[in-house]
């Protein structure tokens, strides 16, 4: 049945029977296997898609096919049990964490899906991070149980102790393996089989013989686990009285939504087992629009008020861009509305820009398929044509009650590569299709580089940039030659300096004078902190407000050419100590100047660094192979920070140098006979050893 809003229904109403959902996970735990078995049994396509045959819904673009791999994120809407679910299927590969990133941004819960045999991986520690940065309720899902090495408890296990969440069992699987055919669901005390074409009839039956006191031990699990949440409920359960199904699903609905429990069920998307099941918990236990708190943000860019925005018509019309996509001849925009109403051809404020932005015709998306709407209402993700400056993370809204809303934070960039035309007709289409793909991915960044001649593109590893040139070449059409992986270092001081800075000009006429006198120090950004900060101790009336402000400007235009071999310049404090100006001759422009020389000249005297992107690597292996694994590790500057064993396999936590991991696919493929897999993603950044930072400026023609 719809889940549209009927007439007459009031919106409240309709937004209970709203999920906006995600479903997220580490690479090949079957999300979207997952996503194709949930829009077939919606009734939303009438063959299931397989990932293998390059024939999902979701994973619609070309290279997603060939790669069977999900790359970008893609919303789909589908009725369930007179619901609405909105839902976004997201990529498991670190390389493209924006999609992840920019999508739990925007959602009210999400099903978070673990293969059975592996539990917990390195992204799926990554999606967890990030769901629980934006307070996104949680379901778990552990696929796979049809595999073999499958381990429903061990699994439940690692979701406790390594995302330190509160995982409760609500199902259990009947059988593993070869053997998997259903599950007990701990709720109802019934089990269930999966049976006709693609699963379709899902049939009730007693709990077997064999696993009831299985059952009752899981249930009494959940019961406490339940009961300590509600007074009412542990009073029943400390006099023996069994708890209600009702009651169970009231308390833990409360008790998911706000983050204090996460339901685990599990099941095999690829043998039809379970999903249905798993549809039903995302009504039953996460949140609708209106069960989350309201979204804040602050009156304008210079006016830091506190606003709140309601999820409802009353309130003024707000609503976030959270994905652009590059399209001939307009631009999509996909826009969550967190409150008021956004109508096809109204206009509207973008807040972060101060201009007004035309939204002239909007979509409910279903993949690469449009359905043409006249207007959205709070809580529904939508996309639109017809914006112009709008970016990811702006908020558009009502220019007489302006909201900001807060931004998406992506991860910066790690890895580079020089870009060139192969016909130089196309350097011209080369720079302007660069800035179309910079405005859809933000962790895409390209330059020139003046004095190579050279442009260069950075993005977040190596199947990233693969991914982006095949872009360039199929969907843009400018055919180009890719150099060889460059790393992306950044430089840092590591002491306190001070240094005095004097622009004095004097060429008839008026001149410019401009002294400044800085220190620089090194200190350590809360998470989400501008890596640069400033202060001054300018007694008031010694130099004018606006000198101070433009020496601030100045020293900033230093941060990205850096003091060693122009790499951005991170983690540093500069306070400005005295200053004297000119009553006739000082300016902006010479107190900018001042502010570079004494900035430079300190950072020169501050002990300064280079930095390079260290990542973490988890690698799962047969434990025969660990001596020779960890041996490679160290090689390659690698430090082991953890080990652990499942069942018969070794998984390494290690911190190596990215510089150090280029083509560690096939050395580890080889080194283990295949039978190892990895992960990888961006840690930190750290100071290079002293030998390699003067091998690394020698190489940039910086040292003799």
């Amino acid at each position: 049945m719809s889940a549209a809003k009927s007439d007459g229904e009031s919106e409240s109403s309709h937004l209970t029977r709203v999920r906006n959902i995600g479903i997220a996970a580490h690479i090949d735990a079957g999300k979207t296997t997952t996503t194709e078995r949930v829009l077939f049994y919606a009734g939303r396509t009438h063959k299931v898609g397989e990932v293998d045959d390059g024939t999902t819904t979701t994973d619609f673009d070309e290279q997603e096919q060939q790669r069977g791999i999900t790359i970008f994120s893609a919303a789909v809407t589908l009725p369930w049990k007179d619901h609405q679910i909105n839902l976004i299927d997201t990529p498991g590969h670190v390389d493209f964490t924006a999609e992840v990133e920019r999508s739990l941004r925007v959602l009210d819960g999400a099903v978070v899906v673990f293969d059975s045999k592996e539990g917990v991986e390195a992204q799926s520690e990554t999606v967890w991070r990030q769901a629980m940065k934006y307070h996104v309720p949680c379901l778990c899902f552990l696929n796979k149980m049809d595999k073999i090495g499958a381990d429903f408890y061990e699994s439940l296990i690692s979701i406790e102790k390594r995302l330190e969440s509160h995982p409760v069992a609500i199902q259990l699987p009947i059988g593993a393996e070869s053997t998997f055919e259903g599950l007990i669901d701990l709720i109802t005390m019934k089990a269930y089989r999966f049976a006709g074409d693609h699963g379709v009839n899902v049939e009730e039956f007693d709990i077997p013989a064999a696993m009831l006191d299985e059952a009752k031990k899981w249930r009494h699990t959940l019961e406490e686990k339940v009961a300590e949440l509600d007074d009412g409920l542990m009073h029943k359960y400390l006099e023996e009285e069994p708890l209600t199904e009702a009651e169970i699903k009231r308390v833990l609905r409360q008790a998911t939504v706000t983050g204090r429990l996460n339901p685990v069920l599990c099941g095999s998307s690829l043998k039809n087992i379970g999903v249905q099941k798993m549809i039903d918990a995302v009504v039953d236990f996460l949140p609708s629009p209106l069960e989350r708190p309201p979204v804040d943000g602050v009156r304008s860019l210079k006016d830091l008020t506190v606003v709140h925005r309601k999820p409802s018509r009353d309130d003024p019309f707000s609503a976030l861009v959270f994905k652009i996509v590059a399209e001939k001849p307009l631009d999509l925009y996909y826009i969550r509305v967190y409150s008021g109403v956004m109508k096809s051809s109204m206009r509207s404020y973008n807040s972060n820009t101060g201009e007004k932005e035309n939204i002239s015709r909007m979509f409910r998306m279903f993949a690469k398929r449009r359905e043409q709407l006249d207007e959205a209402g709070p809580g529904e993700i939508v996309a639109c044509v017809g914006l112009k400056d709008a970016l990811t993370g702006h908020t558009l809204c009502d220019a007489r009650d302006t909201v900001v809303l807060e931004r998406i934070e992506f991860p910066t960039p790690v890895i580079s590569v020089s870009v060139e035309p192969k016909n130089s007709k196309d350097k011209e289409t080369l720079i302007e299709t660069l800035g179309k793909m910079a405005r859809q991915d933000p962790t895409f960044k390209h330059s020139f580089d003046p004095e190579t001649g050279q442009t260069i593109i950075s993005g977040m590893g190596e199947l990233h940039l693969e991914v982006l040139t095949y872009k360039l070449e199929k969907d843009f059409k400018v055919p180009v030659t890719v150099g060889k992986p460059l790393v992306a270092y950044r430089e840092a001081i590591t002491q306190r300096a001070e240094a005095e800075g004097s622009f004095i000009r004097q060429t008839g006429g008026r001149g410019q004078y401009a002294v400044v006198k800085l220190r620089v120090q090194p200190f350590t950004p809360a998470k989400g902190e501008d890596t640069f900060s400033f202060s001054s101790e300018i007694r008031g009336g010694e130099l004018r407000s606006e000198f101070v402000n433009a020496v601030e400007r100045g020293v900033r235009d230093c941060l990205p050419m850096g003091v060693l071999a122009g790499y951005e310049l991170l983690n540093v404090h500069v306070t400005l100590l005295e200053g004297k100006e000119h009553p006739v001759d000082s300016s902006d422009l010479a107190f900018e100047n001042a502010g570079r020389i004494a900035f430079e000249e300190a950072c020169k005297n501050a002990g300064p660094v280079m930095l390079e992107p260290v990542m973490k690597l988890i690698v799962t292996l047969p434990d025969d192979y660990f001596g020779v694994v960890s041996g490679d590790l160290s090689a390659r500057r690698g430090l082991i920070q953890d080990t652990e064993m499942r069942k018969s396999h070794r998984v390494i936590t290690a911190h190596v140098p990215l510089s150090e991991m280029f083509q560690y696919s096939t050395h580890i493929r080889t080194l283990t006979q295949g039978r190892a897999s990895w992960s990888m993603e961006p840690h930190a950044y750290a100071a290079m050893p002293p030998n390699l930072q003067k091998e690394l400026l020698r190489k940039h023609g910086y040292v003799d």
